[in-house]
């Protein structure tokens, strides 16, 4: 692996990053990147790229997207008042994990909470990828909440 480069995602990762999220089953969505479904990841691409609570990131090894996340900051009133950031849409692409990849956007992705005046950070993960709970375990992130989801 060349030295991995980390940065805000443009439109033209946007392809890339939906193809990793097209590799994982799991945790999908039904996500494709098809011409039909194209307007839509450009529309919510658009959506964070305007709100400046939220940033996407690339990982490159050289001019190849390898990893992609979404961090979301949140103003909170409790814990006197401090601003929380959710990690979202975690993902490597699968013939490129547990070689660093995953450790290193992690890191970045904490530098910058911290940088945006964070004071945690936070993460949700689905109840079979015991393998992802390990590795954000072995981060330093601790299982403290039960989540819950509804479709609407």
């Amino acid at each position: 692996m060349s030295a991995l480069d980390i940065r805000k995602a443009r439109v033209g990762d946007l392809e890339a990053i939906i193809r990793l999220h097209e590799e994982d089953e799991l945790g999908t969505n039904g996500d494709v990147w098809l011409p039909e479904t194209k307007p839509a990841y450009e529309a919510a691409f658009a959506a964070i790229a305007r709100s400046p609570e939220n940033r996407l990131f690339v990982a490159l090894d050289g001019d190849e997207v390898v990893g992609t996340f979404q961090l979301t900051f949140i103003p909170n009133l409790t814990g006197r008042g401090t601003t929380r950031v959710k990690v979202e849409s975690v993902k490597v692409k699968a013939s490129r994990r547990s070689g660093g990849i995953g450790a290193k956007m992690m890191a970045f992705a904490e530098q910058q909470a911290r940088l945006g005046g964070a004071g945690t950070m936070e993460l949700t993960s689905n109840k079979t990828r015991r393998d992802a709970h390990r590795f954000y375990e072995r981060l330093g992130y601790s299982r403290s909440h039960e989540g819950f989801k509804k479709k609407l």
